[in-house]
């Protein structure tokens, strides 16, 4: 029997795991390790103020094909649901604005569309877009681009927020390349101008009437939802709280060593795993590629979620959220704990509590608080302090924001550490490195956000690349004499 080793039981270490069982057909031998004893990652669920709540990735980028038809094989495609109407703001320059429309990662193409966010100053350091040097094929941090052209203020109001809502990292400290794609492509095209360059990245403005195509989707009962549905398909032997310390070459495969638990044998492995185990994993076979991986930086984050009276949340009414810039600061001169408020009761219409019950003295909405932003010394600081101080320092924030002071029905405290990779300068040529450092190992393939994207999507399309990759090599060496 062929026996394929899963490292990792994330999104992307089940959907490779659902993939191989795809491609292997109903003998092989699937084994999921997960050094958690839960499923998912990232992508997790709990219940709060009579609802079940994303308290990871909440939603997935729907023009990208890979998550809407997952779902739909997955036979979840009934499930899928896109946010409503409700309006995103920034925090910036001590006031709240809209969130511009139609720019990339926060550099507009219009700067007209930016104008309300930025001051009289940093609007024309915009409108002027200075020439700089370019590179094409090179990597630059995506803040250095924009203070150079476009202002300090568009960088810090625009593209600081966005970034930090994203990964979780500062403009100033992450690439170009990775994080923004199509913006470095279309300059390595024409690099004379940084407005033109995101204007020829925008998708055509919809038609006079029609309904926009829906960015962003989740599903009905949660994301999380989406790791078990991957594992029940998969039909693997799932091994959690297991954690794997080592591999080893054999005559036919590999050889994995598990903490407490004997080893297992495969013909094949995936590893699906953070950037730290995968320096750890790959140090005695491929050290090149273990020391690309451990270049790769990691950023910590909390969520506190709180579960209102839905009487008292009336102010958030039309608003699904707000972004706050690093260097933002509140009313009373303080920083912000907060890097992002999700007031998801507002933002998905499937989580609002509906106008009858909005009069009911038991009906809640729900919202989301993000704090942690990587190389920021107050956020590291915020992450340090206990749950309850944290959710008395979200309140805070929150009621500086909206003026909602009510205490919660309900709250609790998610913590990620090392959660999210930092897509620094160079990380694509890093990226490179580890793959193909890998490529070099038969029977061996990597999948995850560490590689080519932190969203869900992403994260699929690494899981298919391995799962395919080991597929054609276990089909190769079936017909080796």
């Amino acid at each position: 029997m062929t026996r394929v080793l899963v490292v990792g039981g994330g999104v992307s270490g089940l959907a490779a795991a659902h993939r191989l069982r795809t491609l292997l057909g109903p003998d092989a031998d699937v084994v999921v390790v997960e050094a958690a004893r839960a499923l998912g990652g990232k992508l997790s669920a709990l219940e709060i103020g009579g609802r079940r709540v994303d308290v990871g990735a909440e939603a997935f980028l729907a023009r990208r094909p890979e998550a809407v038809g997952r779902i739909a094989e997955l036979g979840l495609g009934g499930d899928l649901v896109h946010p409503g109407r409700a309006a995103s703001s920034l925090q910036v320059g001590g006031r709240g604005v809209a969130l511009p429309p139609r720019t990339v990662m926060g550099v507009p193409g219009d700067p007209d569309v930016a104008a309300p966010a930025l001051s009289p100053a940093g609007l024309a350091a915009l409108r002027e877009d200075r020439p700089g040097a370019w590179e094409p094929g090179g990597d630059v941090a995506v803040g250095a681009l924009v203070r150079e052209r476009l202002g300090d203020e568009v960088a810090d109001r625009l593209v600081d927020p966005l970034l930090g809502g994203v990964y979780a990292g500062r403009a100033d400290g992450l690439g170009l390349r990775a994080t923004v794609p199509a913006l470095a492509a279309a300059l390595d095209a024409d690099p004379r101008s940084l407005l033109a360059a995101a204007r020829s990245c925008l998708p055509a403005a919809p038609v006079e009437g029609a309904a926009p195509s829906p960015v962003f989707g989740t599903l009905r009962g949660g994301l999380a939802d989406l790791p078990a549905t991957l594992a029940l398909a998969a039909r693997a032997d799932l091994r959690l709280g297991r954690t794997v310390t080592g591999l080893e070459r054999t005559p036919t495969g590999w050889r994995a060593t598990i903490a407490d638990a004997a080893p297992i044998d495969a013909d094949a492995v995936v590893l699906a795993v953070p950037a730290p185990g995968l320096r750890r994993l790959l140090a005695d076979h491929a050290p090149g590629a273990a020391r690309a991986a451990g270049e790769i930086e990691l950023a910590s984050t909390a969520l506190v979620v709180l579960a209102l009276p839905a009487a008292a949340a009336a102010p958030l009414a039309g608003r699904s959220g707000v972004l706050v810039g690093a260097g933002e600061r509140r009313p009373d001169g303080l920083p912000w704990t907060i890097k992002a408020a999700t007031f998801s009761s507002e933002k998905w219409p499937h989580l609002a509590p509906g106008p009858a019950s909005r009069r009911d003295p038991d009906a809640t909405a729900v919202l989301r608080l993000s704090i942690g932003r990587h190389g920021d010394a107050g956020s590291l600081a915020a992450l340090r302090r206990d749950d309850d101080d944290l959710v008395s320092a979200a309140r805070s924030d929150l009621a500086a924001l909206t003026g909602i002071e009510e205490v919660p029905v309900e709250s609790a405290v998610v913590r990620w550490p090392g959660g999210l990779p930092q897509y620094g300068v160079g990380h694509l040529d890093r990226v490179a490195a580890l793959e193909g450092g890998v490529a070099a190992l038969p029977g061996l393939a990597v999948a995850g956000a560490t590689l080519h994207g932190v969203g869900i999507p992403a994260c699929l399309a690494t899981a298919d690349a391995a799962a395919r990759r080991v597929a054609d090599h276990l089909a190769a060496a079936a017909h080796r004499p």
